[in-house]
């Protein structure tokens, strides 16, 4: 993957955390991680979405030989975002955007 300006994945906290998965519950996956786990595509692509919407929902399909919980820490690692949950086969995670046009989620302190 070519050079990018990732930021360290923000320590969140429990109230944080609380609201995100409150957010994210409607939500349907956007990434899907398939058998070929998680290829430079999928990681371009998780950055692009997670720059437009800051909060977003992947799922890690059964031919997959990572586990939901191993691809959200290597894929939040991967772009310097938090893990908000793990439930199943899906997982949420966050960022906040680096963009000015993109409405962002105000995080209560």
């Amino acid at each position: 993957m070519e050079e990018q300006d990732v930021r360290s994945a923000k320590e969140l906290n429990k109230h944080q955390v609380k609201q995100l998965r409150a957010l994210s519950n409607h939500l349907n996956p956007l990434i899907i991680i398939g058998k070929s786990n998680l290829t430079e595509a999928s990681i371009k692509q998780a950055n692009e979405t997670l720059e437009n919407r800051e909060l977003i929902k992947c799922s890690v399909l059964n031919g997959s030989d990572l586990t939901a919980r191993d691809a959200a820490s290597q894929l939040a690692e991967k772009l310097g975002a938090s893990v908000v949950q793990v439930i199943g086969n899906r997982f949420v995670i966050y960022r906040e955007t680096h963009r000015d046009d993109v409405e962002k989620i105000k995080l209560v302190r």
